[in-house]
């Protein structure tokens, strides 16, 4: 792009790895002054050909797609990612990046209703065995299953952030009795504070919350799943590496727990080898609880304002 006599040369910035979905947002709202955007269409993009979608832009947004710091420094001009989540730390290493000279932003709240209704969704689906179900009789098989009714079960939430609030605010309508602990506690007028300990202990389902991190890697350990009531229910719209998932295994297959709703995992995708996909009392969705239309849009509009206040700051 060439600068008119009187008008700056405008900031450029890319979207690597547009989904169709995310794309036809972008395409709509992704305008603002002073910002050259483009939309590079293709979510499976690899990340050693990042440096050559991304060419001289100094934004990079990016969805999933890891930029190890390597990949970075072949990117001459790039001073800003913004990343399209709260996840960047699978994908990538802000502190390190950071002192490269390349700053990482991170979007929360777009999605808080969507994925709380996602792992609502996987607690009902848990809890009445709708998959198995459903697998059966596409078998050819009328098999019933008894359910566990939800009114009136303890919900443990591990995390209390927006999410966790609006899975409380959920799980409260439907007559659930609602505790949750949080590294920092935070009051609730009808959701009462607890310990880790107490929550895994006592709850009929514990729904995770936490960010990925180095205090939560693994949080939920072999030790800590043996701690939990038996047949509890466990789901997990985080990150897939709060769980120890070999003991998960393990618990499912004992009937320790009774089943887990998943939708985020350690490898992603979920590797066709995975014994998740051969127990029958999981439950699993592809990391897609975020997805809906609203927030898709929301997340986009977030991204924008961030390109907003870096060209605002250039």
């Amino acid at each position: 792009m060439t600068a008119g006599p009187h008008r700056p040369l405008a900031l450029r910035a890319v979207f690597v790895d547009a989904n169709p979905a995310l794309a036809a947002v972008a395409d709509t709202i992704l305008h603002l002054d002073g910002v050259d955007f483009r939309v590079h269409r293709d979510p499976d993009v690899r990340p050693d050909a990042l440096p050559a979608v991304i060419g001289d832009a100094a934004i990079a947004l990016v969805d999933h797609t890891a930029l190890p710091l390597a990949v970075a420094r072949a990117c001459a001009n790039l001073a800003h990612v913004v990343f399209l989540g709260t996840g960047a730390r699978s994908y990538m290493d802000p502190e390190a990046l950071a002192a490269h000279g390349v700053a990482v932003h991170t979007i929360r709240g777009y999605g808080d209703t969507a994925v709380a209704e996602c792992a609502i969704a996987l607690m009902f689906a848990a809890a009445r065995g709708i998959a198995a179900m459903d697998r059966a009789m596409r078998a050819g098989a009328w098999q019933r299953t008894e359910g566990l009714q939800l009114t009136g079960r303890r919900l443990g939430l591990v995390g209390f952030g927006g999410i966790a609030r609006e899975v409380a605010r959920l799980a409260l309508g439907i007559g659930m009795e609602v505790v949750a602990y949080n590294r920092t506690p935070r009051s609730h007028p009808h959701v009462k504070g607890a310990s880790l300990e107490d929550v895994l202990a006592t709850s009929d389902v514990v729904s995770l919350h936490l960010a990925l991190g180095d205090a939560t890697r693994g949080i939920l350990s072999r030790e800590r799943i043996a701690a939990m009531r038996r047949g509890a229910i466990l789901v997990n719209t985080a990150r897939g590496a709060l769980v120890d998932e070999a003991a998960l295994v393990d618990a499912l297959r004992s009937g320790h727990l009774g089943h887990a709703g998943l939708d985020v995992y350690a490898i992603e995708p979920l590797p066709a080898s995975h014994p998740f996909l051969t127990l029958p009392n999981v439950t699993l969705s592809a990391h897609s609880g975020f997805r809906t239309a609203e927030a898709n849009r929301n997340l986009i509009g977030a991204a924008l304002e961030h390109c907003r206040r870096i060209a605002a700051a250039a």
